[in-house]
């Protein structure tokens, strides 16, 4: 199924290449055919070989969703929001056969990451944000020939590898830094949203499950598990609480806390460790 730029590019009446690799001498023949000034990518996901970059007589620009030089590699905001970040932001850089370590042509000023952010809404907003320096700043000063880069300064780089399924569980007993257990599982369910996802593995009563964690937040002292309007509270290891707000059981349409809580029927909710159940 072509993506949304395919799409709209033929509706328009616009020629589409669409290689499985681009490395492939086929598509390469016919770029180079076509003589571009510049190439810009996003969310490519595939390695630009140097028989691919050396083709635009301008080179390659990309738009990635970070502040470079932090949070290389293919899962940027994702890695941004699990580790706490406080603030967010897009780079607009040349493209060099090392992953996203090439000079800096734009950068967007920095902004704090909001209790409401996951995800999947900062990158639709960076994105956007992105294209706007690529199309009102970045391609005007290259194609005038005034565009002044900066390097990356390499001492400050940390990676953004790709996400796993079993990275979506939920550490109730211990956080990975100075932040609180529940401040460190918050960020993970909203950097994990839509995909992997999070979870919790719990036993209630005689069932043991996996609970997906589809909202939470940051609750107040509580004594023990509870409900309190609107939200489902767990007490961590180090005290801290996590406010479960929805949740989805196995074979079961997303829910509020309330709605959760009701299922249970009273029966004591305990939470296992990763292997379980």
């Amino acid at each position: 199924q072509p993506c949304e730029v395919q799409a709209l590019a033929e509706e328009r009446g616009l020629r589409c290449l669409t290689p499985a690799k681009a490395r492939d001498p086929d598509f390469l023949d016919e770029l180079s055919a076509l003589k571009p000034d510049v190439c810009v990518t996003a969310a490519y996901g595939q390695f630009l070989p140097k028989s691919f970059l050396s083709i635009p007589s301008l080179g390659t620009l990309n738009i990635h969703p970070s502040l470079l030089p932090r949070w290389r590699g293919a899962a940027p905001v994702q890695r941004s929001l699990e580790n706490g970040d406080e603030k967010v932001g897009v780079t607009v850089l040349q493209t060099v056969l090392k992953m996203d370590a090439g000079p800096i042509a734009a950068q967007s000023v920095p902004r704090p990451v909001t209790e409401g952010d996951t995800a999947a809404t900062l990158l639709d907003e960076l994105f956007n944000e992105g294209c706007d320096l690529l199309i009102n700043d970045v391609l005007p000063s290259l194609f005038d020939g005034s565009l002044e880069m900066r390097e990356q300064n390499d001492d400050d780089v940390t990676e953004a590898p790709k996400l796993t399924k079993d990275e979506g569980f939920l550490n109730i007993h211990e956080s990975p830094d100075a932040r609180s257990v529940a401040e460190a599982c918050r960020d993970k369910v909203r950097a994990f949203a839509p995909w992997p996802g999070t979870f919790l593995n719990v036993r209630a009563g005689d069932a043991a499950y996996r609970l997906k964690v589809l909202e939470a937040r940051i609750g107040d002292a509580v004594d023990g598990v509870s409900y309190r309007k609107p939200a489902l509270s767990i007490p961590c290891a180090d005290g801290s609480v996590l406010d479960l707000l929805r949740v989805q059981p196995p074979n079961k349409k997303a829910m509020d806390a309330a709605s959760f809580w009701n299922g249970l029927r009273g029966a004591e909710l305990e939470f296992l460790g990763l292997e379980d159940p």
